[in-house]
């Protein structure tokens, strides 16, 4: 698929991934730690699974479907399925920056975000190994994948927030380097929400460098991790994938933004910008109005500086629309027109091949000024791109 963008118009995918090389973390981990890195298996029967620090065998026989942009998707939990092996659901643009440069060209795209994929499923109670996992992703990711063009890769590091003194020093180094953003996933650490003071070191070094927080979706593998709104109404083994990827990153992303804004966080760092990508943008409307109205009915102990939830959707908050959402200028009219970006979610399963035409399509029928702003102005911004 090809697409030839207008010569005025910059395009910035905004939601987009690396699927990790198997051996990524064999080579990138410190010396005492490879016998613990995260590695992909081959079971007897020829199936694969994920293997994290030694521990129990994961996502048996599904690891193509972490990327699989290319596959037929009802194929791909069939028994018996070709599509069984991580390396079959990744095409080379998820693992070579200089392919996805290619693939940018095709797209008519100007420079993407990469955050991880791997790393959204990865957990480990041994801190020191957290820090080492995250180390090793984020210096694989700024001397291999975005080292072609850092200026069109965008890196987004990964941080151990279990251990913040650490993932300071690494938010640091990675900044001076020319990370983009910070990957933050939608869930508490240790049972603390955003606003808990022990992460205020890295809001205030976020705020003081520009550079925001990309809220994203995490998964896990342990019993009804984070997963109850699907074992309240479905077996977990037979769930169907639209209920899943239909409402997983919903369920995630409102209540974690939710709580950023009512617990305080912003009050305290008016700054800190936080990119809210997976989810598509159509519930911040709704969210933001619904907020407003119970807030003002019930209020909380420690008011809102700004006076209602929404004000900080329009400060602090931006969302990447997903490319067939379709009432995109609706919502740029109540969340505010540079609030809204785009993303492919590329190389996932659920991410459309087609998404630069697709999202071109969406917003066809809106003025060439929201268009731009949409496309990739608002991600120049918000990202600060040269």
């Amino acid at each position: 698929m090809a697409q030839a963008q207008e010569a005025d118009t910059y395009v910035v995918d905004c939601d987009a991934h690396v699927l990790e090389p198997p051996d990524l973390w064999e080579r990138y981990l410190e010396n005492k730690y490879k016998d613990r890195a995260i590695k992909v298996v081959r079971e007897e029967d020829g199936s694969e699974s994920l293997v994290i620090d030694n521990g129990p065998h994961v996502l048996t026989g599904r690891l193509a479907s972490l990327g699989g942009v290319l596959l037929e998707r009802s194929e791909l939990w069939k028994p018996g399925s070709k599509y069984v092996t991580y390396l079959d659901g990744a095409p080379p643009p998820s693992m070579y920056g200089a392919e996805r440069l290619e693939l940018f060209d095709e797209w008519g795209v100007d420079a993407g975000i990469v955050a991880p994929t791997l790393g959204l499923v990865w957990e480990t109670d041994d801190v020191d190994l957290g820090n080492a996992y995250a180390r090793a992703y984020n210096t694989w990711l700024h001397e291999e994948f975005t080292a072609p063009d850092p200026n069109r890769l965008l890196a987004v590091a990964h941080l151990h927030m279990k251990d913040v003194d650490t993932a300071l020093k690494e938010l640091r180094l990675r900044i001076k380097q020319g990370f983009r953003g910070v990957f933050i996933g939608s869930e508490r650490v240790l049972g603390k929400g955003f606003a808990h003071p022990d992460f205020d070191p890295i809001w205030h070094e976020l705020e003081d460098s520009g550079v925001p927080c990309i809220m994203h979706i995490v998964v896990h593998n342990r019993p009804n991790g984070g997963t109850g709104w699907i074992s309240e109404w479905y077996d977990p083994r037979q769930v169907p994938a639209a209920y899943t990827f239909g409402l997983g990153a919903i369920m995630q992303i409102v209540p974690a933004v939710s709580t950023m804004i009512l617990d305080g966080l912003f009050d305290r760092f008016p700054k800190l910008k936080v990119l809210c990508i997976e989810a598509g943008a159509g519930w911040a409307p709704y969210v933001m109005h619904r907020l407003d109205t119970k807030y003002n009915h019930f209020g909380f102990t420690a008011p809102l500086e700004l006076g209602r939830p929404s004000e900080y959707f329009h400060r602090n908050l931006w969302f990447s629309a997903e490319p067939e959402e379709r009432t995109i200028n609706n919502m740029m009219d109540v969340v505010g027109e540079e609030r809204i970006l785009w993303g492919s979610d590329y190389p996932h399963i659920d991410s459309p091949i087609e998404s630069p035409n697709q999202i071109r399509e969406s917003i066809a029928g809106i003025s060439k000024h929201r268009q731009g702003l949409v496309m990739g102005e608002n991600a120049r911004a918000l990202l600060s791109l040269d």
